[in-house]
């Protein structure tokens, strides 16, 4: 999903139920075709305080689907082929609170064909070699598909770090690490989004190099604190991402020493000066340590920035 909003995985759980209001519009929502009779529908998450507790999809007027909170997609389903459908989302938090409509989207189911439910096998073989400090090279067996594999999807870890075409069964990953140790699989998607079992895992280390790992982390980085119109306090964040050999879309932010909040940003993260903003409560003089990591595009955890220490209601340390 291609979007520029900054998603919100995990908060901080801090609030207070009864200082929140009705979540905003969901964003990046889009809609796809998935069959003859169906349309997948995605979105962004929407942050509130209360949390939200569902989401409520509608096709033109009507409600089709309820899922949980920490939901994101869903499929329409028993839609009629080749037919234009309009599709809206909105969240409702944990108080019943009702937010407005996102954007409307649109999708065209294609006409009736014999369903493709049948994923590709998994590619066989996985092979690998480090190429130097800052690349692997891997190798594998095609998957075969009744209709043809589209794509070969790389991950590291849990992590999906790269994507080929389904004629390439062999590919060259670089912006890794020097003396590191990674894990990697391949799975094979076909064109009705079925993706295969993962390969047998490939563990592989990089060699040594000049890299001592503290490029990694997040440089710049400053924080403050205002008062929010509904009275709150919230601490804004400021940094220079990491400088690597690809986007860095995804941070995580420790707050008094525990992982905090999590949060991604779509195909138009900041490249130069990143910023964010979060609830921390109603109380002033409260002092919170704050720092942060990236993931990297290699899939694994950069080096933390700084630590600062900010007090609401006071001005930046």
């Amino acid at each position: 999903m291609v979007c520029a909003a900054l998603l919100l995985l995990t908060s901080c759980g801090t609030g207070d139920e009864e200082d929140g209001h009705a979540p905003g519009a969901p964003a990046g929502v889009t809609a796809a075709a998935g069959s003859a009779t169906s349309v997948h529908v995605m979105w962004d998450a929407v942050t509130a305080n209360p949390a939200v507790g569902t989401y409520e999809i509608y096709r033109g007027t009507t409600k089709v689907r309820e899922v949980a909170g920490s939901e994101h997609m869903v499929d329409v389903t028993r839609l009629r082929p080749a037919t234009v459908y309009s599709f809206t989302v909105r969240a409702r938090d944990t108080d019943g609170r009702l937010g407005p409509r996102s954007r409307e989207v649109r999708a065209k189911t294609p006409v009736a064909v014999a369903a493709d439910h049948s994923a590709p096998t998994r590619p066989g073989t996985l092979q690998g070699r480090a190429i130097g400090s800052r690349a692997v090279q891997l190798s594998w067996d095609a998957s075969t598909d009744d209709r043809g594999v589209v794509s070969y999807d790389v991950y590291q870890g849990g992590a999906k770090i790269h994507s080929v075409g389904g004629a390439q069964t062999a590919t060259v990953v670089t912006g890794l690490r020097p003396s590191t140790r990674y894990s990697f699989t391949v799975r094979a998607r076909d064109a009705a989004d079925n993706l295969s079992p993962a390969s047998t895992v490939v563990p592989l280390t990089t060699a040594p190099g000049t890299d001592d790992g503290s490029g990694t982390a997040p440089t710049d980085f400053r924080t403050t604190t205002h008062k929010g119109d509904d009275g709150a306090y919230y601490i804004d964040l400021s940094w220079v991402p990491p400088r690597t050999d690809g986007l860095v879309t995804e941070y995580q932010i420790h707050l008094d020493g525990q992982p905090a909040t999590s949060l991604v940003w779509g195909g138009s993260a900041p490249r130069d000066q990143a910023k964010y903003s979060f609830y921390v409560g109603r109380d002033a003089g409260v002092s919170h340590r704050v720092r942060l990591r990236a993931r990297l595009p290699d899939g694994t955890w950069g080096g933390f920035s700084a630590e600062r220490t900010v007090t609401t209601g006071e001005a930046a340390r």
